[in-house]
Parts: structure tokens; C-alpha cells; sequence
């Protein structure tokens, strides 16, 4: 018998135990810091108590306009005060928040709103002809339209549909919120990218969430206060949840409609932006900035980097000039960002491209993360030993509950108990993960495995090269060859026998590319280089 044999008494109840939910935060918030910063975007600056009292009204609104808990409200916004409002407005009323990526073509779209079954749809002005094309399409009942104007950014409003403004007026600013009674409840709806087919539709949960802020909190950092640049689009893994982490430190979201390096800079040095999270691609674009968008600051700026392997040149560069840059790793599946790269201070005499190096690796689990790690085929721990190659799967609270009607998939990605990545990666003895490549990215060259990361990696060192990808192609003798992509920075020029050479000084000769077509690189909506499209050319080269 323990010390706890008799436990007579000891059950939950309201005093001692409330579900876990982001929606929390902002309550709180409200009454903690009522008159401190909570959205900006251009002149327009939003305390709590008017932010808590609007995601009220738009909750409130969105019951009268019929829509029942466990209801889907998709929208189709940039990074927008609108957007940030929907993130808590649409889960108070007890709904579901399906952010759509603006990006996509209308086919897409419609197999969304149906899939999904969007009862509502908030969208910017500028998507507005995007979401009726697509309402057009579906096969399932047409949502209700509200349409968001954007006046900062100079899109005015078609008329067409209910405005936002007045769809607020409707509602009441003393609407009790629907908190969820488990935890479990479905808060958000994310789409993947769906480059191999449709889009699956990944559930998450509140309890996830409210475990991402918190574990964020304490992995970046964070002390009260910060003003956080809203880069990272919202509709994609709901913003890396960080919206609903502001709150919790009385922190600022600086909206960011249109990603720019002028806007990064003006951020920073005129809105004093702290934090901020972006796609490698951003930070090329703030080293490469022209002299005109660049500002000074005096303060140290925290930047969370995913989506890529950041090359380790670029890395050095962004360090030089008031940037600290943590890499993390993430999926859709995993409410964004789940392993960092926590910095040892051993490292710090290192050599500067050492130091870079270590810190493009995903490294280790975030708090909230029960296990990352790195398995087999047969779903054995690799050998720690930065040569083997397997699979890194995860497990802990922030993974999503699962697939949206998709049962098959659910049960492929959470066999032997671990969510299955399908990324690639090797991992150090001290147990710091580095991925090596999708395994759909992997160069299989006369039989011997080629990383596109690490060719990336030696081309990025060519200081013509602004960004680079690395795909297969098909080839004769070897089965397939190296071929790389090249977007070359403003005004430089460079050769395709220059660039061969210039892997050569860093790789082994079997693994730089025979082959390099230089071009603008197709871009997903969060920066992310669109291999398929690359590997579908470099089979016609």
C-alpha cells in the first residue's frame, strides 16, 4: 500500500481543475493588463479590454448568425487585426478556426469549405472574388460571407457581402464565452500543403495549444512585454500559435500584412518588434536588404527560424547584425515548431562557421513535447553517432488528435505510438537532431545517398547566390544526379561550370550538382521552396 492507498475525496472539480485552453489567456489578459498594447497594425493600436471586447462582440455575432459548437469558421485573411480576433472570437462561441492559406487556387479552396464544412467564412476584401469562385464549386451547402476591408493597406471593401465592422455591431459586448468543457475539444482546423494530393485537414485540440504557449514561453526566453512581429502567416499552423501566446505576457502583436524587408526593419526599429519568427527565405532577405529599407536599432532582436535548414552562411551573416536565431522544427501536425536548438555555451569558442553550423540543427524537444527523436525502419533508436539516418517521430501533448475524416492516415502516422515526420535526420551523441532531407528529397546517385540539404548548404556559401534548391534528376547512367536551382542575388552573375566548381572546394565530387538552372525559385505562402514543381522540371532538363 502507498501513501495514497485512500484517495476518498480527492476527485476534480471546478475549484481544482479547469480544461486547458489558449481562450484562458486573453480572459485574463483583459482584467491584467487592460490598457496595455495588444494588436498594431499601421496607425491603429488595439489595448486589451477593446481587443477582448471586439473577439467578444464577433463571438457573440457569429451564435447569432446560427453558428452551433463544434461548428467550423474557416477565413481567408492576411496577417490582419481581423485574423488575430478570429483566432479567439471563432473558439469562444465553442466553433472551430479553419485559417485558409490565401494562396491557394480555387479548386483547393471549395475542397476545403466542403471538406471542412464551413458554416462561416471571414474574408480580406482582396480574396473576396477567391472565396465566392470557390463557394461557387462546392457540392455542400454555401457558407455565410463576411468581408474584411483593410483600409491600412488601401483594399476597400467590394460591398458585396456583410461587412466585419457591421457583423460586430450584431453582436453583444457581454456574450459569455463557450469555454470548452475537455480539453480534448477540437479548437482549430489546419490544412497541409497537400503537394501529393489533397490537402488533410489536422485537428487540434485545446489543451495542445494552451501546452504551445506556455512551452514557447519559456524556450524563447520570454519576459513581459514583448512585441512580437506577426511574419510567420497566421493560417499556417495558426501563426506557430503564437497569437494565442501573446496574451499570456501582455505581449503586442505587430500585424505584418505584406513581408518585406522595409516592413522588418520599420518593425524593429520603429515599433521596437523583439520577436519575431520567419522561413529562412526571411532572413536572406533581411541580410540581402538594399540600404534604403535598412534602419538601426539598439536592441537584440529573437528570431525563431523553421520551415528549411537555414544555410550556415546565411546564419553567420544575420548574426553579425543584432539577430539572435534559434533554429526549430516543426509540422502542421505538431501546432508548428517542437524541437530547438538550445545554444551550449561550450560552443562559444568555436569557430564562426562551426558555431553556425550547430546552430542550423533542430536539436531537442521543446518542454512541452514528451520525446523526438530519430528511428529506423524497424522504429529503433538510430545510433547517436551524426552518420545514421532515420525517421524523426515525436510524441507529447502539442500533436494534433489527428486527420479530419481520415482514419486511414491517423493510424499510418501514429503507429508504434509516435507521430511519423517522414522528415530525415540524423542525430548527434548529445542527442541534438539535424535533419538531412525529406525523405522524398533524398538523391539516390549510383547508389549512394545524396542530402540536397548539405549541396544547399555549399551553395549558399557562393556569395552570388541569394537562394538555392536541390532536386533529383533523372539520369541514365546513375539512376539520378544532383540538378540545382538557382535565385541569384540583385545584379550578380555566375555560371554554371562556376558553381560546380565552387560545390567542389566543399563536397565530395559524387555529390555537387551536374546540373544548375538559374531562375526565380516557386515559393509556398510561408516561403517555403516548392520542390515538386523543381522536380517535375528537372525531368524534362
Amino acid at each position: 500500500m502507498g501513501w495514497m492507498a485512500d484517495e476518498t475525496g480527492l476527485d476534480k472539480c471546478q475549484a481544482n481543475y479547469v480544461p486547458l485552453t489558449p481562450l484562458s489567456h486573453l480572459n485574463r489578459a483583459a482584467r491584467v493588463f487592460p490598457d496595455h498594447d495588444a494588436v498594431v497594425y499601421g496607425d491603429t493600436v488595439m489595448d486589451y479590454k477593446t481587443y477582448h471586447r471586439r473577439v467578444t462582440q464577433l463571438a457573440s455575432a457569429l451564435t447569432k448568425a446560427g453558428v452551433e459548437p463544434g461548428e467550423v469558421v474557416a477565413t481567408l485573411l492576411p496577417n490582419t487585426p481581423a485574423q488575430c480576433e478570429a483566432a479567439f472570437g471563432v473558439p469562444a462561441c465553442g466553433a472551430v478556426l479553419n485559417t485558409i492559406n490565401i494562396r491557394l487556387d480555387v479548386d483547393t479552396v471549395a475542397y476545403i469549405f466542403d471538406h471542412g464544412g464551413a458554416k462561416v467564412v471571414i474574408t480580406d476584401s482582396q480574396f473576396l472574388p477567391l472565396t465566392m469562385e470557390a463557394i461557387a464549386q462546392m457540392e455542400g451547402p454555401a457558407p455565410l460571407v463576411i468581408e474584411v476591408p483593410d483600409p491600412v493597406a488601401g483594399v476597400p471593401g467590394l460591398g458585396e457581402q456583410m461587412d466585419y465592422e457591421d457583423f460586430l455591431l450584431a453582436g453583444d459586448t457581454d456574450f459569455e464565452w463557450i469555454m470548452p468543457a475537455d480539453e480534448w475539444e477540437s479548437l482549430a482546423l489546419n490544412y497541409t500543403s497537400g503537394t501529393t494530393g489533397r490537402p488533410k485537414g489536422v485537428v487540434y485540440h485545446h489543451r495542445g495549444a494552451y501546452l504551445m504557449t506556455m512551452g514557447t514561453v519559456i524556450s524563447w526566453r520570454m519576459t513581459l512585454h514583448p512585441r512580437f512581429m506577426a511574419i510567420v502567416p497566421l493560417f499556417h499552423c495558426n501563426g506557430w500559435n503564437h497569437t494565442w501566446m501573446m496574451p499570456v505576457l501582455g505581449g503586442t502583436v505587430v500585424c505584418c500584412r505584406d513581408i518585406t524587408a522595409a516592413a522588418i526593419y520599420d518593425g524593429i526599429a520603429d515599433r521596437g518588434v523583439t520577436h519575431f519568427g520567419g522561413a529562412p527565405i526571411v532572413l536572406n532577405m533581411i541580410v540581402n536588404a538594399v540600404d534604403g529599407d535598412r534602419k538601426t536599432f539598439d536592441h537584440t532582436v529573437e528570431v525563431f527560424t523553421a520551415g528549411a535548414p537555414p544555410a550556415p552562411a546565411t546564419l553567420a551573416a544575420i548574426g553579425e547584425m543584432g539577430f539572435n536565431i534559434t533554429q526549430v522544427y516543426g509540422l502542421t501536425e505538431t501546432y508548428g515548431h517542437v524541437t530547438e536548438c538550445i545554444w551550449n555555451d561550450a560552443w562559444d569558442t568555436l569557430h564562426q562557421e562551426e558555431q553556425s553550423s550547430i546552430k542550423a540543427r533542430q536539436g531537442v524537444a521543446f518542454p512541452m513535447m514528451e520525446d523526438v527523436t530519430v528511428v529506423d525502419e524497424q522504429a529503433q533508436q538510430v545510433p547517436m553517432d551524426a552518420q545514421t539516418q532515420g525517421e524523426i517521430v515525436m510524441r507529447g501533448n502539442s500533436v494534433m488528435k489527428g486527420y479530419y475524416k481520415n482514419p486511414e492516415a491517423t493510424t499510418k502516422a501514429f503507429a508504434n505510438g509516435y507521430f511519423h515526420s517522414e522528415d530525415l535526420a540524423i542525430q548527434h551523441p548529445d542527442g541534438y537532431i539535424q535533419i538531412a532531407d525529406r525523405a522524398k528529397d533524398i538523391i539516390i546517385s549510383g547508389g549512394e545517398n545524396i542530402s540536397s540539404v548539405e549541396v544547399e548548404g555549399a551553395l549558399m556559401h557562393h556569395p552570388a547566390v541569394l537562394l538555392c534548391a536541390v532536386v533529383a534528376k533523372p539520369d541514365d547512367k546513375w539512376g539520378e544526379t544532383p540538378c540545382a536551382f538557382i535565385e541569384l542575388k540583385d545584379g550578380a552573375t555566375a555560371t554554371e561550370a562556376e558553381m560546380i566548381a565552387h560545390t567542389k572546394t566543399r563536397l565530395a565530387s559524387f555529390k555537387c550538382p551536374k546540373t544548375v538552372v538559374f531562375q526565380e525559385l516557386p515559393k509556398t505562402s510561408t516561403g517555403k521552396i516548392q520542390k515538386f514543381e523543381l522536380r517535375t522540371f528537372a525531368k524534362t532538363l
